[in-house]
């Protein structure tokens, strides 16, 4: 098993707001959410909404692709770590031969 993917929140948390020395309450604001939807994010308690991303991506000048690989690696992680058992193939089609 490969290691769990940073949380993009974590990664927003520790190389962007700390570095500048950013508040919650300040990111927030220049980020145009809520101290709570902020705050729930950089916790790990939500996931990274396409809506986040851009606003992080114009607030960082990065791309909105690259906030939004984090999310998509960690959320493929989590679904293979709790995989369901109660899945059948499906058959494979016969092939014609005409």
């Amino acid at each position: 098993m490969t290691r769990k993917p940073t949380h993009p929140g974590c990664v927003f948390l520790e190389d962007v707001m700390k570095p500048i020395g950013l508040t919650v309450t300040e990111a927030a604001y220049m980020l145009g959410v809520s101290r709570k939807a902020l705050s729930e994010f950089i916790n790990e308690k939500s996931s990274l909404s396409p809506d986040m991303a851009l606003r992080i991506s114009k607030a960082t000048n990065t791309s909105v692709e690259s906030w939004m690989n984090m999310q998509q690696k960690l959320t493929i992680w989590n679904a293979r770590n709790h995989e369901p058992d109660n899945v059948i193939p499906f058959p494979l089609p016969v092939a014609y031969e005409g």
